[in-house]
């Protein structure tokens, strides 16, 4: 786990899966889709459906939780474009609303890329987003990502095409401005 002050990042656990699945699968049309891909599709499903699948959340190495103040309010994962050279994808999702705008996000995200740094044998990590997430733009920004690629209207949502948004740091500048350690 890691932790800075009243904020942690931790593997999912078994008491953990109630929460995540109101905060994600009791509604169709959760709050927190709004900037989390909404041009992907998202549905509701039963709780005893998504317990069926709780080994994809459970202790995954892949998929962390964020808890604030000794609540579980959101999510950091990552997953492999291409694992063979090590181009990893990193995102995060805070699920209550009441939890954004109070830098939370840019702190977890600070810590999970530590970690990911710390713990596998990157060169860089990377932030795809689309541009209609503002927010998650300037958390990247903050964290001393730099915009890559922009990919032109590539990601359809409500008759409109948003950019596709690519962003990385390498691990010497992350080193440079960043120095976690593991609890």
């Amino acid at each position: 786990m890691y932790k800075d002050n009243e904020l942690i990042i931790r593997t999912l656990k078994e008491q953990d899966l109630n929460q995540l699945w109101e905060f994600i699968f009791k509604e169709d049309n959760p709050e927190w889709k709004q900037w989390d891909a909404r041009y992907y599709p998202h549905a509701s499903k039963s709780y005893d459906n998504f317990l069926k699948d709780s080994n994809q959340w459970v202790d995954q190495v892949d998929r962390w939780a964020i808890e604030y103040k000794g609540k579980l309010i959101g999510t950091v994962s990552y997953y492999w474009e291409h694992e063979p050279s090590l181009w990893l994808e990193t995102g995060i999702v805070i699920y209550d609303a009441s939890n954004r705008g109070q830098h939370i996000g840019r702190r977890a995200l600070s810590l999970w890329i530590s970690h990911l740094f710390n713990t596998l044998p990157l060169v860089r990590v990377g932030l795809t987003t689309w541009s209609g997430n503002e927010p998650m733009i300037k958390v990247a920004e903050n964290l001393g990502m730099q915009m890559e690629a922009r990919i032109r209207k590539v990601r359809l949502y409500n008759d409109y095409y948003y950019d596709s948004i690519r962003m990385g740091i390498l691990r010497e500048e992350w080193d440079k401005l960043n120095k976690f350690e593991l609890e």
